[in-house]
């Protein structure tokens, strides 16, 4: 097969397997009450030391502010994050995380984990392996198994 039709199908093979996988932690998820817009939101404001202004959020998202703000929202009714004023800025919002929303990331790390292994369930150790050192080249992420 030439190197084309191959790229092709193996593009096609990775959709697929990504729709599978997006399917499959979304019917983690759903129990949790978190979409998964919501669970990118929070894993992002996880990731920063300090409470992230909300301009920064869109930025690291790649939406539009508005978009924030409605997730921002969803999530704050749920209990899983609060708005707190900039100690340097009071025009400028953050937003941290609650004791409901580490509780909920625990939860959604546990999800993703779950939705993985059905995924990976027909693949033996050594499969893994390789798949992760493949997916790894793909992505330009340094090979962090050892």
């Amino acid at each position: 097969m030439p190197t084309s039709e191959t790229s092709g199908l193996l593009a096609e093979q990775l959709l697929r397997l990504t729709r599978r996988l997006h399917r499959a932690q979304k019917r983690y998820m759903e129990p949790l009450g978190i979409t998964p817009a919501q669970s990118r939101l929070l894993r992002t404001v996880a990731h920063d030391d300090q409470p992230p202004r909300m301009a920064d959020l869109a930025q690291r998202l790649e939406v539009v502010p508005r978009a924030v703000t409605t997730l921002v929202d969803a999530l704050e009714a749920h209990g899983s994050v609060r708005r707190v004023p900039d100690p340097t800025n009071r025009r400028v919002v953050r937003v941290e995380l609650t004791d409901t929303g580490r509780s909920t990331l625990r939860a959604l790390r546990e999800a993703r984990r779950s939705a993985a292994e059905d995924i990976l369930a027909p693949l033996s150790d050594q499969q893994r392996e390789v798949l992760g050192e493949l997916l790894d080249t793909l992505s330009g992420a340094p090979d962090h198994r050892c």
